[in-house]
């Protein structure tokens, strides 16, 4: 098994890395944030290779928790690979956290591909199931006005992705107001 991955950046795509090891470009499929997070010409990323009848892929991830709940996603009957990443792509883990400790299936299903129904499943089924490393992280606040800034994000046209992004670089001493909030999300969506 292939447990993680150091090289030179080769290429990035929206979905995936390639990334040259000993020679040999490895394709590495990862969630949004993971590729984001890659800057300069060496990367490291832990990684699980996932083997179907016809294919070998790599997907890889800039943390651990993102890892371990990737391989808990796909332990849920229907969930795939391709749908786990997007998980990852669009929610963080500790979005996905506080969806499953708070059942709120509604966060989930702002995954393109999941419906509500789907989301309840995941939720369901991950309930006992987190990995014991994302239980011993810190719970976050729960932040309701980032849920509606989101919400109103995505009301105005933007992907989900870009509208995390846009949620996700609000400073930690941002105004309270809903509004404001907004309106900087949306300043940092036209950087």
């Amino acid at each position: 098994m292939i447990a993680t991955l150091t090289g030179r950046v080769q290429q990035k795509s929206a979905d995936s890395v390639i990334i040259e090891v000993g020679g040999i470009g490895v394709e590495v499929v990862a969630p949004y944030s993971s590729i984001e997070s890659i800057s300069g010409e060496q990367t490291f990323l832990y990684t699980r290779l996932v083997v179907r009848e016809d294919s070998l892929t790599l997907y890889g991830f800039a943390t651990t928790a993102e890892r371990e709940l990737f391989d808990a996603v796909l332990k849920i009957s229907g969930i795939g690979p391709k749908l786990a990443v997007g998980m990852l792509s669009v929610l963080t883990v500790d979005n996905i956290r506080n969806a499953v400790r708070n059942d709120k299936p509604e966060i989930i299903s702002r995954v393109p591909g999941i419906g509500k129904k789907t989301a309840q499943k995941i939720l369901l089924e991950l309930q006992d199931k987190l990995p014991a490393a994302l239980d011993s992280l810190p719970a976050p606040l729960e932040d309701d006005s980032a849920t509606e800034v989101m919400d109103a994000l995505t009301a105005l046209g933007y992907s989900v992705v870009e509208a995390q992004a846009a949620v996700q670089s609000l400073p930690a001493d941002a105004p309270p107001s809903i509004e404001e909030r907004l309106l900087l999300a949306l300043r940092n969506i036209g950087a």
